[in-house]
Protein backbone atom coordinates (compact mmCIF):
# COMPACT_ATOMS: atom_id res chain seq x y z
CA UNK A 1 0.00 0.00 0.00
CA UNK A 2 2.76 1.93 -0.31
CA UNK A 3 3.07 2.63 -3.63
CA UNK A 4 4.70 6.09 -4.81
CA UNK A 5 2.18 8.19 -6.65
CA UNK A 6 3.44 9.21 -10.24
CA UNK A 7 2.20 12.07 -12.07
CA UNK A 8 0.32 11.79 -15.35
CA UNK A 9 1.96 15.07 -17.11
CA UNK A 10 4.17 17.54 -16.20
CA UNK A 11 1.43 20.06 -16.95
CA UNK A 12 -0.31 19.32 -13.38
CA UNK A 13 -1.10 23.18 -12.29
CA UNK A 14 0.28 24.12 -8.91
CA UNK A 15 -3.56 25.35 -7.96
CA UNK A 16 -4.21 21.54 -7.07
CA UNK A 17 -4.65 21.30 -2.95
CA UNK A 18 -3.37 18.36 -2.37
CA UNK A 19 -5.11 16.12 0.40
CA UNK A 20 -3.09 14.74 3.26
CA UNK A 21 -5.46 11.65 4.08
CA UNK A 22 -4.23 9.95 0.83
CA UNK A 23 -1.03 9.64 2.20
CA UNK A 24 -2.02 8.23 5.69
CA UNK A 25 0.28 5.26 6.70
CA UNK A 26 -0.78 1.53 6.55
CA UNK A 27 -1.45 0.35 10.00
CA UNK A 28 1.11 -1.54 11.26
CA UNK A 29 -1.12 -4.72 11.72
CA UNK A 30 -2.34 -4.73 8.20
CA UNK A 31 1.44 -6.48 6.38
CA UNK A 32 0.62 -9.69 9.06
CA UNK A 33 -2.76 -9.84 8.42
CA UNK A 34 -2.60 -9.54 4.61
CA UNK A 35 0.00 -12.40 4.88
CA UNK A 36 -1.80 -14.53 7.08
CA UNK A 37 -4.95 -14.44 4.66
CA UNK A 38 -2.52 -15.02 1.33
CA UNK A 39 -1.25 -18.56 3.56
CA UNK A 40 -4.74 -19.62 4.37
CA UNK A 41 -6.53 -19.39 1.10
CA UNK A 42 -3.51 -20.99 -0.48
CA UNK A 43 -3.73 -24.03 1.49
CA UNK A 44 -7.49 -24.28 1.32
CA UNK A 45 -7.12 -23.79 -2.67
CA UNK A 46 -4.13 -26.59 -2.32
CA UNK A 47 -6.88 -29.17 -0.50
CA UNK A 48 -9.58 -28.52 -3.06
CA UNK A 49 -7.70 -28.70 -6.24
CA UNK A 50 -6.13 -32.38 -4.45
CA UNK A 51 -9.58 -33.69 -4.13
CA UNK A 52 -10.43 -32.48 -7.44
CA UNK A 53 -7.40 -34.10 -9.03
CA UNK A 54 -7.81 -37.12 -6.90
CA UNK A 55 -10.03 -39.68 -9.34
CA UNK A 56 -8.44 -38.10 -12.77
CA UNK A 57 -5.22 -39.71 -13.98
CA UNK A 58 -2.19 -38.04 -13.14
CA UNK A 59 -0.58 -35.09 -14.93
CA UNK A 60 2.37 -34.47 -16.72
CA UNK A 61 4.80 -32.56 -15.51
CA UNK A 62 4.43 -30.55 -18.49
CA UNK A 63 0.40 -30.50 -17.99
CA UNK A 64 1.31 -29.57 -14.33
CA UNK A 65 3.95 -26.40 -15.58
CA UNK A 66 1.37 -25.23 -17.80
CA UNK A 67 -1.89 -25.08 -15.86
CA UNK A 68 -0.04 -23.66 -12.90
CA UNK A 69 1.31 -21.09 -14.96
CA UNK A 70 -1.82 -20.16 -16.95
CA UNK A 71 -3.40 -19.80 -13.59
CA UNK A 72 -0.77 -17.64 -12.29
CA UNK A 73 -1.48 -15.40 -15.14
CA UNK A 74 -4.79 -15.53 -15.13
CA UNK A 75 -5.19 -14.74 -11.28
CA UNK A 76 -2.19 -11.66 -12.06
CA UNK A 77 -5.08 -10.30 -14.31
CA UNK A 78 -7.35 -10.05 -11.47
CA UNK A 79 -4.90 -8.44 -9.28
CA UNK A 80 -3.80 -5.98 -11.77
CA UNK A 81 -7.64 -5.22 -12.14
CA UNK A 82 -8.02 -4.84 -8.29
CA UNK A 83 -5.73 -2.14 -8.05
CA UNK A 84 -6.31 -0.44 -11.18
CA UNK A 85 -9.83 -0.37 -10.51
CA UNK A 86 -9.93 0.80 -6.79
CA UNK A 87 -10.33 4.68 -7.60
CA UNK A 88 -13.70 3.84 -9.14
CA UNK A 89 -14.72 2.83 -5.09
CA UNK A 90 -12.26 5.01 -3.05
CA UNK A 91 -11.37 7.80 -4.40
CA UNK A 92 -14.42 10.22 -3.77
CA UNK A 93 -14.62 9.10 -0.29
CA UNK A 94 -10.58 10.02 0.62
CA UNK A 95 -11.21 12.85 -1.04
CA UNK A 96 -13.80 14.23 0.90
CA UNK A 97 -12.27 12.66 4.19
CA UNK A 98 -15.29 10.50 4.70
CA UNK A 99 -12.63 7.44 5.15
CA UNK A 100 -8.78 7.28 5.99
CA UNK A 101 -6.66 5.96 2.91
CA UNK A 102 -6.23 2.67 4.86
CA UNK A 103 -9.65 1.88 5.57
CA UNK A 104 -11.41 2.85 2.46
CA UNK A 105 -8.75 0.58 0.71
CA UNK A 106 -9.16 -2.44 2.68
CA UNK A 107 -13.05 -1.73 3.11
CA UNK A 108 -12.77 -1.75 -1.25
CA UNK A 109 -10.87 -4.78 -1.23
CA UNK A 110 -12.95 -6.33 1.65
CA UNK A 111 -16.49 -5.89 -0.50
CA UNK A 112 -14.73 -6.78 -3.70
CA UNK A 113 -13.99 -10.21 -2.43
CA UNK A 114 -17.54 -10.64 -1.20
CA UNK A 115 -18.35 -9.11 -4.45
CA UNK A 116 -16.77 -12.11 -6.37
CA UNK A 117 -18.32 -14.87 -3.87
CA UNK A 118 -21.83 -13.87 -4.47
CA UNK A 119 -21.34 -13.80 -8.11
CA UNK A 120 -23.60 -16.25 -10.03
CA UNK A 121 -21.32 -17.11 -12.91
CA UNK A 122 -23.26 -15.63 -15.81
CA UNK A 123 -21.02 -12.91 -16.79
CA UNK A 124 -18.17 -15.23 -16.77
CA UNK A 125 -19.69 -17.54 -19.57
CA UNK A 126 -20.52 -14.62 -21.28
CA UNK A 127 -17.23 -13.22 -21.60
CA UNK A 128 -16.23 -16.57 -23.08
CA UNK A 129 -19.00 -16.33 -25.69
CA UNK A 130 -16.76 -13.67 -27.15
CA UNK A 131 -14.50 -15.75 -28.05
CA UNK A 132 -14.25 -17.67 -31.34
CA UNK A 133 -16.17 -20.93 -31.23
CA UNK A 134 -13.26 -23.37 -32.09
CA UNK A 135 -10.86 -22.24 -30.26
CA UNK A 136 -13.36 -22.85 -27.26
CA UNK A 137 -14.59 -26.39 -28.50
CA UNK A 138 -10.26 -27.22 -28.78
CA UNK A 139 -9.01 -24.92 -25.65
CA UNK A 140 -6.93 -27.94 -24.97
CA UNK A 141 -5.14 -28.21 -28.08
CA UNK A 142 -2.27 -25.62 -28.41
CA UNK A 143 -4.46 -22.85 -30.20
CA UNK A 144 -6.46 -22.84 -26.97
CA UNK A 145 -3.47 -21.55 -24.88
CA UNK A 146 -2.14 -19.27 -27.28
CA UNK A 147 -5.74 -17.39 -26.95
CA UNK A 148 -5.58 -17.71 -22.89
CA UNK A 149 -2.16 -16.69 -22.87
CA UNK A 150 -2.33 -13.92 -25.68
CA UNK A 151 -5.64 -11.68 -24.04
CA UNK A 152 -4.84 -12.42 -20.42
CA UNK A 153 -1.01 -11.19 -21.22
CA UNK A 154 -2.18 -8.50 -23.02
CA UNK A 155 -4.81 -7.10 -21.03
CA UNK A 156 -2.22 -7.37 -17.99
CA UNK A 157 0.81 -5.17 -19.96
CA UNK A 158 -2.30 -2.31 -20.95
CA UNK A 159 -3.43 -2.18 -17.35
CA UNK A 160 -0.42 -1.87 -15.48
CA UNK A 161 1.17 0.44 -18.09
CA UNK A 162 -1.60 3.01 -17.87
CA UNK A 163 -1.95 2.46 -14.16
CA UNK A 164 2.16 3.20 -13.81
CA UNK A 165 1.48 6.34 -15.95
CA UNK A 166 -1.35 6.93 -13.34
CA UNK A 167 -4.58 6.98 -15.95
CA UNK A 168 -7.79 5.56 -15.47
CA UNK A 169 -8.58 2.91 -18.48
CA UNK A 170 -11.17 0.54 -18.33
CA UNK A 171 -10.04 -2.91 -17.32
CA UNK A 172 -14.05 -4.50 -18.91
CA UNK A 173 -12.48 -3.10 -22.06
CA UNK A 174 -9.40 -3.85 -22.21
CA UNK A 175 -10.51 -7.32 -21.72
CA UNK A 176 -12.37 -6.69 -24.58
CA UNK A 177 -10.30 -5.41 -26.91
CA UNK A 178 -7.75 -8.44 -26.19
CA UNK A 179 -10.57 -10.76 -27.09
CA UNK A 180 -11.35 -8.95 -30.08
CA UNK A 181 -7.43 -9.32 -31.26
CA UNK A 182 -7.05 -12.86 -30.88
CA UNK A 183 -10.41 -13.48 -32.94
CA UNK A 184 -9.22 -11.36 -35.20
CA UNK A 185 -6.07 -13.40 -35.76
CA UNK A 186 -7.01 -16.19 -35.79
CA UNK A 187 -9.31 -15.42 -38.80
CA UNK A 188 -6.72 -14.04 -40.20
CA UNK A 189 -4.78 -16.99 -39.75
CA UNK A 190 -7.53 -19.58 -40.94
CA UNK A 191 -10.10 -17.97 -43.14
CA UNK A 192 -9.86 -20.79 -45.48
CA UNK A 193 -10.66 -23.49 -43.01
CA UNK A 194 -14.09 -21.44 -41.73
CA UNK A 195 -12.53 -19.78 -38.64
CA UNK A 196 -14.80 -17.10 -36.64
CA UNK A 197 -14.92 -13.92 -37.94
CA UNK A 198 -15.10 -11.06 -35.20
CA UNK A 199 -18.33 -10.08 -33.69
CA UNK A 200 -19.48 -6.93 -35.36
CA UNK A 201 -21.97 -6.52 -33.02
CA UNK A 202 -20.07 -7.00 -29.90
CA UNK A 203 -17.16 -4.78 -31.13
CA UNK A 204 -20.03 -1.79 -32.05
CA UNK A 205 -21.52 -2.31 -28.07
CA UNK A 206 -18.09 -1.90 -26.79
CA UNK A 207 -17.79 1.33 -29.03
CA UNK A 208 -20.83 2.89 -28.37
CA UNK A 209 -19.94 2.18 -24.68
CA UNK A 210 -16.63 3.78 -25.26
CA UNK A 211 -18.47 7.05 -26.66
CA UNK A 212 -21.87 7.58 -24.47
CA UNK A 213 -19.62 6.33 -21.02
CA UNK A 214 -17.90 9.33 -20.62
CA UNK A 215 -20.64 11.48 -21.84
CA UNK A 216 -23.17 9.97 -19.44
CA UNK A 217 -20.88 10.49 -16.79
CA UNK A 218 -20.31 13.68 -17.17
CA UNK A 219 -23.87 15.23 -18.11
CA UNK A 220 -25.42 12.92 -15.00
CA UNK A 221 -22.82 14.32 -12.50
CA UNK A 222 -23.12 17.88 -13.66
CA UNK A 223 -26.83 17.78 -13.30
CA UNK A 224 -26.83 15.86 -9.87
CA UNK A 225 -24.27 18.04 -8.38
CA UNK A 226 -26.39 21.43 -9.18
CA UNK A 227 -29.46 19.24 -7.97
CA UNK A 228 -27.41 18.94 -4.39
CA UNK A 229 -26.22 22.13 -4.56
CA UNK A 230 -30.28 23.48 -4.78
CA UNK A 231 -31.41 21.01 -1.92
CA UNK A 232 -28.67 22.09 0.14
CA UNK A 233 -28.18 25.56 -0.46
CA UNK A 234 -27.76 26.88 3.03
CA UNK A 235 -25.11 24.51 4.33
CA UNK A 236 -22.29 25.85 2.54
CA UNK A 237 -19.29 23.64 3.71
CA UNK A 238 -20.84 20.76 1.24
CA UNK A 239 -19.73 23.17 -1.28
CA UNK A 240 -15.79 24.33 -0.22
CA UNK A 241 -12.92 21.95 -0.02
CA UNK A 242 -12.27 20.38 3.20
CA UNK A 243 -10.55 21.73 5.97
CA UNK A 244 -7.66 19.33 6.74
CA UNK A 245 -8.73 16.32 7.31
CA UNK A 246 -12.46 17.48 8.38
CA UNK A 247 -14.54 14.47 7.80
CA UNK A 248 -18.12 15.76 5.91
CA UNK A 249 -21.28 15.82 7.87
CA UNK A 250 -23.00 12.70 9.02
CA UNK A 251 -25.77 12.26 6.20
CA UNK A 252 -23.32 13.32 3.47
CA UNK A 253 -20.31 10.88 4.98
CA UNK A 254 -23.21 7.34 5.13
CA UNK A 255 -24.33 8.01 1.27
CA UNK A 256 -20.43 8.71 0.52
CA UNK A 257 -19.49 5.15 2.24
CA UNK A 258 -22.58 3.69 1.00
CA UNK A 259 -21.48 4.15 -2.54
CA UNK A 260 -18.43 3.41 -2.30
CA UNK A 261 -19.45 0.33 -0.57
CA UNK A 262 -22.01 -0.31 -3.20
CA UNK A 263 -19.28 -0.08 -6.51
CA UNK A 264 -16.94 -1.75 -4.92
CA UNK A 265 -19.44 -5.24 -4.52
CA UNK A 266 -20.82 -4.58 -7.76
CA UNK A 267 -16.91 -4.23 -9.25
CA UNK A 268 -16.19 -7.29 -7.61
CA UNK A 269 -19.70 -9.43 -8.49
CA UNK A 270 -19.12 -8.17 -12.29
CA UNK A 271 -14.93 -7.79 -13.18
CA UNK A 272 -14.22 -10.53 -10.93
CA UNK A 273 -16.77 -13.04 -13.20
CA UNK A 274 -14.06 -12.78 -16.23
CA UNK A 275 -11.14 -13.77 -14.39
CA UNK A 276 -13.44 -16.66 -13.46
CA UNK A 277 -14.62 -17.69 -16.93
CA UNK A 278 -10.93 -17.42 -17.92
CA UNK A 279 -9.72 -19.71 -15.22
CA UNK A 280 -13.06 -22.62 -16.39
CA UNK A 281 -10.71 -22.15 -19.80
CA UNK A 282 -7.86 -22.89 -18.69
CA UNK A 283 -8.98 -25.49 -16.00
CA UNK A 284 -11.26 -27.48 -19.14
CA UNK A 285 -8.23 -27.39 -21.39
CA UNK A 286 -5.86 -28.81 -19.03
CA UNK A 287 -8.41 -31.29 -16.81
CA UNK A 288 -11.03 -31.83 -18.67
CA UNK A 289 -12.32 -34.96 -16.48
CA UNK A 290 -12.53 -33.16 -13.73
CA UNK A 291 -14.08 -30.07 -15.12
CA UNK A 292 -15.61 -29.86 -18.48
CA UNK A 293 -18.91 -31.12 -16.62
CA UNK A 294 -20.61 -30.06 -13.44
CA UNK A 295 -19.74 -33.21 -11.20
CA UNK A 296 -21.96 -32.28 -8.36
CA UNK A 297 -25.79 -33.16 -10.65
CA UNK A 298 -27.10 -36.11 -9.36
CA UNK A 299 -28.74 -39.23 -11.18
CA UNK A 300 -31.97 -37.90 -11.05
CA UNK A 301 -30.96 -34.75 -13.07
CA UNK A 302 -29.52 -36.62 -15.39
CA UNK A 303 -32.86 -38.44 -16.04
CA UNK A 304 -34.52 -35.68 -16.22
CA UNK A 305 -32.01 -33.81 -18.80
CA UNK A 306 -32.92 -37.44 -20.69
CA UNK A 307 -36.40 -36.62 -20.85
CA UNK A 308 -36.19 -33.10 -21.55
CA UNK A 309 -33.65 -33.76 -24.79
CA UNK A 310 -36.28 -35.77 -26.46
CA UNK A 311 -38.93 -33.49 -26.30
CA UNK A 312 -36.96 -30.32 -27.37
CA UNK A 313 -35.77 -32.16 -29.82
CA UNK A 314 -39.31 -33.07 -30.93
CA UNK A 315 -41.11 -29.75 -30.51
CA UNK A 316 -38.52 -27.84 -32.48
CA UNK A 317 -38.12 -30.73 -35.28
CA UNK A 318 -40.14 -34.00 -35.62
CA UNK A 319 -38.09 -35.73 -37.86
CA UNK A 320 -34.36 -35.49 -36.76
CA UNK A 321 -32.90 -39.07 -35.93
CA UNK A 322 -31.82 -39.86 -39.30
CA UNK A 323 -28.79 -36.51 -39.02
CA UNK A 324 -25.14 -38.47 -37.69
CA UNK A 325 -23.65 -36.57 -35.13
CA UNK A 326 -20.59 -35.20 -36.89
CA UNK A 327 -22.71 -33.96 -40.00
CA UNK A 328 -24.69 -32.04 -36.91
CA UNK A 329 -21.33 -30.64 -35.28
CA UNK A 330 -20.67 -29.14 -38.75
CA UNK A 331 -23.86 -27.65 -39.41
CA UNK A 332 -23.90 -25.81 -36.03
CA UNK A 333 -20.75 -25.21 -35.95
CA UNK A 334 -20.96 -22.83 -39.60
CA UNK A 335 -23.91 -21.42 -38.59
CA UNK A 336 -22.26 -20.14 -35.12
CA UNK A 337 -19.55 -19.21 -37.37
CA UNK A 338 -21.28 -17.32 -39.69
CA UNK A 339 -24.42 -16.46 -38.64
CA UNK A 340 -26.12 -17.67 -41.53
CA UNK A 341 -29.35 -20.05 -41.20
CA UNK A 342 -29.26 -22.19 -43.64
CA UNK A 343 -32.44 -24.83 -43.49
CA UNK A 344 -30.13 -27.80 -41.95
CA UNK A 345 -29.41 -25.73 -38.77
CA UNK A 346 -33.01 -26.89 -36.84
CA UNK A 347 -32.72 -30.45 -37.90
CA UNK A 348 -29.51 -30.62 -36.89
CA UNK A 349 -29.76 -29.16 -33.74
CA UNK A 350 -32.85 -31.60 -33.07
CA UNK A 351 -30.69 -34.34 -33.81
CA UNK A 352 -27.97 -33.39 -31.16
CA UNK A 353 -30.15 -32.08 -28.77
CA UNK A 354 -32.00 -35.71 -28.68
CA UNK A 355 -28.48 -37.80 -29.13
CA UNK A 356 -27.11 -35.97 -26.30
CA UNK A 357 -29.81 -36.60 -23.61
CA UNK A 358 -28.94 -40.32 -24.88
CA UNK A 359 -25.65 -40.32 -23.99
CA UNK A 360 -25.79 -38.73 -21.17
CA UNK A 361 -28.25 -41.04 -19.64
CA UNK A 362 -26.02 -44.22 -20.25
CA UNK A 363 -23.90 -43.04 -16.88
CA UNK A 364 -25.83 -43.14 -13.84
CA UNK A 365 -22.84 -40.70 -12.48
CA UNK A 366 -21.07 -37.84 -14.39
CA UNK A 367 -17.84 -38.86 -12.88
CA UNK A 368 -17.87 -42.38 -14.76
CA UNK A 369 -17.79 -40.75 -18.41
CA UNK A 370 -14.49 -41.66 -19.79
CA UNK A 371 -12.11 -38.62 -20.40
CA UNK A 372 -12.57 -38.49 -24.27
CA UNK A 373 -16.34 -38.91 -23.81
CA UNK A 374 -16.37 -36.20 -21.33
CA UNK A 375 -14.90 -33.45 -23.99
CA UNK A 376 -16.72 -34.50 -26.53
CA UNK A 377 -20.08 -34.43 -24.51
CA UNK A 378 -19.38 -30.57 -23.54
CA UNK A 379 -18.52 -29.71 -26.97
CA UNK A 380 -21.78 -31.06 -28.11
CA UNK A 381 -23.34 -28.99 -25.54
CA UNK A 382 -21.75 -25.78 -26.22
CA UNK A 383 -22.95 -26.11 -29.53
CA UNK A 384 -26.16 -26.70 -28.62
CA UNK A 385 -26.37 -23.78 -25.88
CA UNK A 386 -24.93 -21.26 -28.62
CA UNK A 387 -27.39 -22.40 -31.38
CA UNK A 388 -30.10 -21.81 -29.25
CA UNK A 389 -29.13 -18.88 -27.88
CA UNK A 390 -28.03 -17.36 -31.48
CA UNK A 391 -31.60 -18.97 -33.00
CA UNK A 392 -34.15 -17.35 -30.75
CA UNK A 393 -32.17 -13.87 -30.35
CA UNK A 394 -32.93 -13.79 -34.57
CA UNK A 395 -36.41 -14.98 -33.92
CA UNK A 396 -35.66 -17.96 -35.91
CA UNK A 397 -36.43 -21.27 -33.66
CA UNK A 398 -40.23 -22.75 -35.32
CA UNK A 399 -43.41 -21.57 -33.68
CA UNK A 400 -44.61 -23.86 -30.72
CA UNK A 401 -46.80 -24.40 -28.50
CA UNK A 402 -47.17 -22.83 -24.96
CA UNK A 403 -46.17 -25.80 -23.06
CA UNK A 404 -43.89 -26.76 -25.86
CA UNK A 405 -41.48 -23.35 -24.98
CA UNK A 406 -41.70 -24.04 -21.35
CA UNK A 407 -39.83 -27.65 -22.40
CA UNK A 408 -37.34 -25.70 -23.86
CA UNK A 409 -36.64 -23.68 -21.74
CA UNK A 410 -36.37 -25.91 -19.12
CA UNK A 411 -33.82 -28.03 -21.39
CA UNK A 412 -32.11 -25.29 -22.07
CA UNK A 413 -31.63 -24.44 -18.06
CA UNK A 414 -30.45 -28.20 -17.57
CA UNK A 415 -27.52 -27.23 -20.33
CA UNK A 416 -25.96 -24.61 -18.31
CA UNK A 417 -25.96 -26.30 -15.80
CA UNK A 418 -24.07 -28.46 -16.20
CA UNK A 419 -21.42 -25.88 -18.20
CA UNK A 420 -21.83 -22.98 -16.58
CA UNK A 421 -20.64 -23.79 -12.97
CA UNK A 422 -17.94 -22.27 -11.06
CA UNK A 423 -15.97 -24.26 -8.07
CA UNK A 424 -16.05 -22.54 -4.76
CA UNK A 425 -11.94 -22.28 -4.73
CA UNK A 426 -11.72 -20.86 -7.78
CA UNK A 427 -14.06 -17.78 -6.46
CA UNK A 428 -12.08 -17.87 -3.52
CA UNK A 429 -8.90 -17.13 -5.79
CA UNK A 430 -10.62 -14.76 -7.85
CA UNK A 431 -12.16 -13.09 -4.92
CA UNK A 432 -8.43 -13.10 -3.24
CA UNK A 433 -6.35 -11.50 -6.15
CA UNK A 434 -8.75 -9.10 -6.80
CA UNK A 435 -9.42 -8.06 -2.96
CA UNK A 436 -5.69 -7.89 -2.52
CA UNK A 437 -4.93 -6.16 -5.49
CA UNK A 438 -7.74 -3.69 -4.06
CA UNK A 439 -5.16 -2.93 -1.24
CA UNK A 440 -1.85 -2.72 -2.69
CA UNK A 441 -1.83 -0.45 -6.23
CA UNK A 442 -4.18 1.61 -5.28
CA UNK A 443 -2.33 5.20 -4.58
CA UNK A 444 -1.55 6.28 -8.64
CA UNK A 445 -5.05 6.18 -10.26
CA UNK A 446 -6.51 7.71 -6.85
CA UNK A 447 -4.28 10.42 -6.65
CA UNK A 448 -4.82 11.03 -10.43
CA UNK A 449 -9.04 11.30 -9.83
CA UNK A 450 -8.92 13.05 -7.11
CA UNK A 451 -6.17 15.71 -7.51
CA UNK A 452 -5.36 15.66 -11.44
CA UNK A 453 -8.87 16.13 -13.25
CA UNK A 454 -10.02 19.62 -11.45
CA UNK A 455 -7.72 22.25 -10.85
CA UNK A 456 -9.08 22.08 -7.04
CA UNK A 457 -9.96 20.00 -4.53
CA UNK A 458 -12.99 18.42 -4.54
CA UNK A 459 -15.72 19.35 -2.43
CA UNK A 460 -18.22 17.11 -0.34
CA UNK A 461 -20.87 17.61 -2.65
CA UNK A 462 -18.79 16.86 -5.89
CA UNK A 463 -17.83 13.58 -4.13
CA UNK A 464 -20.87 12.42 -3.19
CA UNK A 465 -22.31 13.46 -6.80
CA UNK A 466 -20.18 11.97 -8.35
CA UNK A 467 -19.94 8.39 -7.00
CA UNK A 468 -24.07 8.53 -6.69
CA UNK A 469 -23.71 8.34 -10.42
CA UNK A 470 -21.19 5.66 -10.74
CA UNK A 471 -23.49 3.26 -8.62
CA UNK A 472 -26.49 4.21 -10.26
CA UNK A 473 -24.75 3.50 -13.72
CA UNK A 474 -23.28 0.08 -12.27
CA UNK A 475 -27.28 -1.07 -11.39
CA UNK A 476 -28.63 0.39 -14.34
CA UNK A 477 -25.87 -1.59 -17.33
CA UNK A 478 -26.09 -4.76 -15.28
CA UNK A 479 -30.09 -4.58 -15.51
CA UNK A 480 -30.12 -3.62 -19.14
CA UNK A 481 -26.80 -5.68 -20.01
CA UNK A 482 -25.14 -2.65 -21.40
CA UNK A 483 -21.42 -2.83 -21.17
CA UNK A 484 -20.51 0.99 -19.74
CA UNK A 485 -17.50 0.87 -18.04
CA UNK A 486 -17.27 2.27 -14.37
CA UNK A 487 -13.83 3.80 -14.34
CA UNK A 488 -15.14 6.04 -17.41
CA UNK A 489 -18.11 7.19 -16.21
CA UNK A 490 -16.87 7.95 -12.51
CA UNK A 491 -13.77 10.38 -14.01
CA UNK A 492 -15.63 11.97 -16.30
CA UNK A 493 -18.44 12.25 -13.58
CA UNK A 494 -15.51 14.29 -11.31
CA UNK A 495 -14.87 16.37 -14.71
CA UNK A 496 -18.80 17.29 -14.42
CA UNK A 497 -19.14 18.61 -11.08
CA UNK A 498 -15.52 20.32 -11.37
CA UNK A 499 -17.69 22.61 -14.30
CA UNK A 500 -20.74 22.53 -12.42
CA UNK A 501 -18.88 23.56 -9.90
CA UNK A 502 -16.90 26.18 -11.95
CA UNK A 503 -13.85 24.83 -10.01
CA UNK A 504 -11.77 24.32 -13.63
CA UNK A 505 -10.44 21.38 -15.18
CA UNK A 506 -6.78 20.16 -16.32
CA UNK A 507 -7.07 20.10 -19.36
CA UNK A 508 -3.61 18.53 -19.95
CA UNK A 509 -5.07 15.23 -17.85
CA UNK A 510 -8.27 15.10 -19.21
CA UNK A 511 -6.68 14.96 -22.72
CA UNK A 512 -4.07 12.35 -21.51
CA UNK A 513 -6.94 10.06 -19.82
CA UNK A 514 -9.03 10.48 -23.15
CA UNK A 515 -6.58 9.61 -25.18
CA UNK A 516 -6.25 6.44 -23.20
CA UNK A 517 -9.49 5.49 -23.74
CA UNK A 518 -9.43 6.00 -27.26
CA UNK A 519 -6.41 3.73 -27.90
CA UNK A 520 -7.75 0.92 -25.47
CA UNK A 521 -9.18 -1.11 -28.17
CA UNK A 522 -7.12 -0.42 -30.89
CA UNK A 523 -3.60 -1.57 -29.10
CA UNK A 524 -5.13 -4.12 -26.72
CA UNK A 525 -6.45 -5.59 -29.99
CA UNK A 526 -2.80 -5.06 -32.03
CA UNK A 527 -0.68 -6.54 -28.66
CA UNK A 528 -3.05 -9.56 -28.24
CA UNK A 529 -3.63 -10.64 -31.92
CA UNK A 530 0.68 -10.35 -31.99
CA UNK A 531 1.01 -11.91 -28.93
CA UNK A 532 -1.31 -15.17 -30.11
CA UNK A 533 0.71 -15.28 -33.14
CA UNK A 534 3.72 -15.46 -31.75
CA UNK A 535 2.38 -17.98 -28.93
CA UNK A 536 0.85 -20.47 -31.54
CA UNK A 537 4.19 -20.90 -32.67
CA UNK A 538 5.77 -21.78 -29.27
CA UNK A 539 2.80 -24.11 -28.73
Amino acid sequence: MNSKQTPVDSAHTSTTQKSTNVHVPTPKFFMPVFLTVIISTLIYIGFQVTADLAHVPPLSLYSMILLGTALFIALGFEFVNGFHDTANAVATVIYTNALSAPVAVMWAGFCNFLGVMVASGAVAYGIIALLPVELIMNVGSGAGFAMVFAMLIAAILWNLGTWFLGIPASSSHTLIGSILGVGIMNYLLNAGGGASGVDMEQVLKVGKALLFSPLIGFAFAALVFLLVKRIFRKQLELFQPPEGNKPPPPLIRAILIFTCTGVSFAHGSNDGQKGMGLIMLILIGCVPLAYSLNKNLDNQHIQSFHQLSAQTATAIYAEHNDIPDAQARDVLTKYIQTKEVSPEVVPALASLTDHLGERVAQYGDLKDIPEQEVSSIRNDMYLSTTAFKRLDKAEQLPAMAEAEQKTVKEYRSHLDSFLQYIPTWVKVAVALALGLGTMVGWKRIVVTVGERIGKNHMTYGQGMSAELVAMSTIAAADGFGMPVSTTHVLNSAVAGTMVANKSGLNFATVKTILSAWVFTLPATICLSGCLYWLFLKVF
